[in-house]
């Protein structure tokens, strides 16, 4: 029986996903989690299969999540399921060690013919991100100033753009305001933008808002 975990901070999608993945045969869903931090603790006390990760989390989101489940070198397979388009973040979660990334428009038959493929060990990679990632590997130059920063600085750098504060942002990532505001330095010295409203408007135009 496949074990499965379900982390996403809204109890109905949890249910929804419970509901598909219980009728699939020789799956179960042995567990649910509403952040990152609950997950890791079910993570290290149980044994997982395949976790299905959200990637906007309140206390500890899903791209920090991940890199600690990675760091675990724990096997567990972990599905992205998530409200963002495939070019905002699948790539970076998949050089993360993702093995795959949904979005949660995707049909049920979708989802579970995913989790049978990377618990064969193999990706799931929709057309759309085999696309993106064909472009990243003919464009090792010429990226976008955003495709430069760090995790972390696109994290930061999407909130900005939102029109969130520092003081929102370091509670957000649980981080302190100075660390916020070196990452803010940071961004804007790699990608050569002034001020904050050259950012924000940098964000917008490219559909980078937090939704």
């Amino acid at each position: 029986m496949i074990r499965i975990l379900i982390v996403d901070d809204h109890a109905i999608i949890r249910q929804g996903l419970r509901r598909i993945l219980d009728d699939a045969k020789g799956m179960r869903v042995a567990g649910e989690a509403a952040n990152g931090a609950e997950a890791l603790k079910k993570i290290r006390t149980e044994k997982w299969d395949v976790v299905l990760l959200d990637i906007s989390m309140p206390e500890k989101n899903g791209i920090d999540t991940l890199k600690q489940i990675m760091d675990g070198n724990c096997g567990i397979k972990v599905l992205i399921l998530s409200m963002y388009p495939e070019d905002q973040y699948a790539v970076r979660l998949l050089k993360a060690g993702a093995s795959g990334y949904l979005t949660k428009d995707t049909a049920p038959e979708q989802l579970v013919e995913a989790i049978r493929k990377v618990l064969a060990g193999k990706k799931h990679i929709s057309p759309i991100l085999a696309e993106l990632l064909l472009q990243e590997c003919n464009t090792n130059s010429g990226k976008l100033p955003h495709e430069i920063l760090s995790d972390r600085e696109y994290q930061v750098l999407r909130l900005l753009g939102s029109g969130k504060t520092v003081s929102a942002i370091a509670e957000a990532l649980s981080l302190s305001v100075k660390t916020v505001s070196t990452y803010r330095a940071h961004i804007l010295e790699k990608m050569k933008l002034k001020n904050n409203a050259e950012l924000t408007y940098y964000v917008i135009q490219n559909g980078l808002q937090e939704q």
